[in-house]
């Protein structure tokens, strides 16, 4: 196609028709060394980046549910078929209701609906099913930017047939490519919680090119706007926040591109003409563009309309953050806060040039406060104003206005949807985050690609050009692979942050939670130690070591770090029951019934307190508040197997076999399938001589759990009581050979065989 020569063309995009299109060209054969003529159609363009895009995180598909997968996703309610699909609309992204004091307002409805939808079609949990998708949701939107990218590089020209141009294929695909390939998106796709960040940038990108597509047609007065496509842009612009709350801000970027681009207004001209004092402004043709104030007005009624409704669902203020959370924004002196947000936004800005150093989580500790001037630090600062500071005069003082407008459309992208993220309108609950940059890193990819073409013009070395831009594609590539591996398991994932957040405590807990997990309770033990070294005040971190240690037997040091931790944070309810079953180990009975109560009083449908307190009663003798702490917890949590089992066993030792009945049959009505209420239930009937519902309890227990010795060594007293003997003799030798230290086992076992040994000698 020879784009020097286009009849009956309207050029939205710059100030005069064929000089626009003259420097279109002009940008787009500067990169002609690095992409030949042969992969410059459309479709094989889109098919080579959405492949390129797959193939990078293609090593995440069979990874499993990690890091905040398991809050998002396995632990979340509203995934579930039982959950009315209309309390999505009532919950935040975490399965929490909004009105919650403890919500964290991530009102995100159709990202948590698509995994509803994927643990329906997967049948449950499995994660390879989200991964898949989250792939190919990366592959498609990937595939989505050559078009994106086309309209940035190349503006909006139409034949007159209406078909938009492809003016810089060259430009938009290599833009394409450094998208697809940047590492720092592996949090958004390998990880599934990131979904939220794909599904909101594909609307968002959809939303953009809704708008573009309002510029169709020209009349003598240049371009004016479909309204039906400018509020199918608005309804999308509001998908994309209903799948994460950044989507709003396509919003801005919709009126600067209407405003720059298709309003062609030149920021230095005005402000040259205000300085003047010259009267042309007035007969501006922006101002006069009762088209443009009317699209203005939709998006800006739009936008407003959206926050509103936001607000009123969101129906409390904002979430509470904590100062470990965003240390910065906790910060006394107003200077030092904006420090050390101008810090923040420099480590994002080398994550987008630099993606060598990523971590699941840059809080804790990873990123110490900035305090001083001293702090060598603030150089980032310095270096990243200077860029940006040297960009913004470009685009606003350049002659040439198609550098003007890519340079400002490429700011644009890479400010308006990071701004959610800045700290400046709200307090966020986060120091760095690697998925917030999905969206901006367009706007870099514009830069850079620009930045390309710049030196490819003004240097002879275009092999040179050529080989870096495929070194920075090819390595990226790596990167992304290793990476995507990465994040496949979370010792993995947080193993791979200790070398670039070594001073992270929330690193350090969760490789000690992992471990925990896994059993290896002595290196759990040494990685909670330095969480809470590096963090004195991580109560996380001396809740669990102190469970471990409590379980070790090392009563004294958990029952101080579990005070400690409630001082710290006396709501924590965890921590308080926790406090009480350590002391209750040591006796300290009254101590013991104070920490269970201050637990329920800081979270009152708290059930494992409940039985925890029970058992307390128990031990004291106190079996009707034992009885009534145990039913208390079956309220809460109908499935509570424990606490049922301990009421039965209770009503039984007392001798209440007929309330014991009732109990273990009420329980085995809501548990059908509980091996260990069959076989506490049995024994009840056992006692009561109803023996015949006794056995066939026993033995469905028994198929249910057949190494279980306890089970045949009772079975085995039934059947004595019961007189079957033969039965009684077979059940006994099946529990000794599972538990040969039985030693009632033993003596039932010993009194039949002399019983067995009279009858014989009877009969003889």
């Amino acid at each position: 196609m020879n784009i020097y020569m286009i009849p009956n063309q309207h050029n939205a995009g710059a100030g005069g028709q064929q000089p626009a299109v003259f420097r279109m060209a002009v940008l787009d054969t500067d990169l002609d060394h690095i992409f030949p003529s042969s992969v410059l159609p459309p479709l094989w363009a889109k098919l080579v980046v959405g492949l390129v895009a797959i193939v990078c995180f293609a090593r995440s598909y069979d990874g499993d549910f990690v890091f905040d997968d398991s809050e998002a996703i396995v632990n979340n309610k509203d995934l579930q078929a039982e959950t009315p699909l209309g309390d999505l609309w009532h919950h935040d992204f975490w399965g929490s209701r909004l009105s919650s004091n403890t919500s964290h307002k991530s009102y995100r409805p159709l990202t948590v609906l698509t995994f509803r939808i994927n643990y329906y079609l997967s049948g449950g949990f499995h994660p390879v099913g989200f991964h898949v998708v989250n792939i190919l949701l990366h592959g498609g939107i990937s595939v989505l930017m050559v078009d994106v990218f086309s309209v940035l590089f190349g503006g909006l020209q139409y034949t007159s047939k209406g078909r938009r141009l492809h003016l810089a294929p060259r430009a938009s695909l290599l833009a394409a490519l450094l998208f697809a390939v940047h590492p720092v998106h592996t949090e958004c796709v390998a990880g599934v919680v990131g979904r939220a960040d794909l599904l909101c940038a594909l609307f968002f990108f959809l939303s953009f090119l809704g708008y573009c597509k309002a510029f169709r047609e020209s009349n003598k007065e240049g371009t004016y706007s479909s309204t039906f496509w400018v509020l199918l842009s608005i309804f999308l612009g509001a998908v994309a926040m209903l799948c994460k709350e950044q989507g709003i801000t396509v919003l801005g970027l919709n009126a600067v591109f209407d405003i720059l681009v298709i309003g062609k207004f030149n920021v230095l001209e005005i402000v040259q003409k205000v300085l003047h004092k010259d009267k042309s402004l007035e007969s501006l043709g922006m101002l006069r563009n009762g088209g443009l104030l009317f699209r203005m007005t939709l998006l800006t009624s739009g936008g407003a309309g959206m926050l509103y409704v936001r607000w009123r669902i969101m129906g409390t203020g904002p979430p509470a953050f904590t100062e470990v959370d965003n240390p910065a924004s906790f910060a006394d002196s107003m200077l030092v806060r904006a420090v050390n947000y101008n810090y923040y936004y420099s480590l994002n800005a080398w994550l987008l040039l630099c993606p060598w150093w990523l971590c699941f989580d840059w809080s804790m500790g990873c990123i110490p406060l900035i305090k001083s001037v001293s702090d060598w630090r603030v150089i980032a600062l310095a270096a990243l104003w200077f860029c940006l500071i040297g960009l913004i005069c470009q685009a606003l003082c350049s002659e040439d206005g198609h550098k003007r407008r890519i340079l400002t459309l490429g700011l644009g992208f890479l400010v308006i949807p990071f701004l959610p993220a800045s700290n400046l309108f709200f307090r966020v609950g986060f120091v760095v985050a690697e998925r917030v940059l999905y969206l901006p890193s367009v706007g870099y990819c514009v830069l850079l690609t620009f930045g390309f073409g710049a030196l490819s013009k003004h240097t002879k070395k275009k092999k040179l050009i050529a080989a870096v831009v495929l070194g920075i594609l090819l390595i990226n590539m790596l990167r992304c692979v290793v990476r995507s591996g990465q994040w496949r398991s979370e010792e993995q994932l947080f193993r791979s942050a200790l070398s670039v957040c070594p001073l992270n405590a929330k690193v350090h807990y969760n490789i000690g939670k992992n471990l925990a997990d896994k059993g290896n309770q002595t290196a759990a033990i040494r990685y909670y130690r330095e969480a809470v070294r590096l963090n004195p005040k991580y109560v996380h971190a001396m809740n669990n070591l102190g469970n471990i240690l409590k379980e070790r037997n090392e009563l004294q040091e958990a029952e101080e770090l579990l005070s400690l931790a409630v001082r710290i944070q006396p709501d924590f309810a965890a921590a308080w029951m926790n406090l009480g079953i350590v002391q209750n180990s040591l006796k300290r009975f009254e101590a013991a019934e104070q920490s269970y109560r201050m637990a329920i009083k800081h979270r009152r449908k708290y059930p494992d307190c409940y039985y925890n307190l029970g058992r307390l009663y128990a031990d004291l003798n106190r079996h009707v508040d034992a009885l009534n702490a145990w039913r208390n917890a079956t309220v809460l949590k109908p499935e509570h197997s424990l606490a049922w089992n301990n009421m039965i066993i209770l009503l039984d030792n007392t001798g209440n076999l007929a309330q014991a009945e009732a109990v273990g049959r009420e329980a085995l009505e809501l548990i059908p399938n509980d091996h260990s209420l069959m076989f506490s239930l049995a024994n009840v009937l056992g006692k009561s001589q109803k023996y015949k519902e006794s056995e066939a309890l026993f033995l469905k227990a028994i198929k249910a759990n057949p190494n279980a010795a306890s089970y045949h060594g009772n079975l085995a007293v039934l059947y004595h009581r019961w007189g079957h003997l033969d039965l009684a003799k077979k059940h006994y030798e099946i529990s000794l050979q599972l538990d040969p230290t039985a030693s009632g086992t033993k003596e039932n076992y010993g009194l039949l065989r002399r019983k067995l040994e009279l009858m014989q000698k009877k009969d003889v």
